[in-house]
């Protein structure tokens, strides 16, 4: 476990290190581009939530349970 704790930490390193060598106005045009995809996929959970609750209607139907050994057509002799 601490074996695989190291190497995620060199990884997470290395990309932070290439993180910081990019240009500044890279890391903004990058950044800016994560945050405009984040919002559009917002913005489609939104939207889908809001069409499904629209859609569908407020009927509840409530019913017995029935139970299912009493349901069968066999015998309970046979069990």
């Amino acid at each position: 476990m601490k074996k695989l704790r190291a190497n995620m930490d060199r990884y997470f390193d290395k990309l932070d290190e290439r993180w910081r060598e990019l240009p500044l106005r890279k890391q903004h045009q990058y950044t800016l581009y994560f945050f405009v995809g984040y919002l559009l996929l917002t913005m489609a959970v939104i939207g889908k939530v809001m069409y499904d609750t629209s859609k569908s209607g407020n009927d509840i139907i409530i019913e017995h349970i029935e139970n299912p050994v009493l349901k069968k057509s066999e015998s309970p002799a046979r069990l």
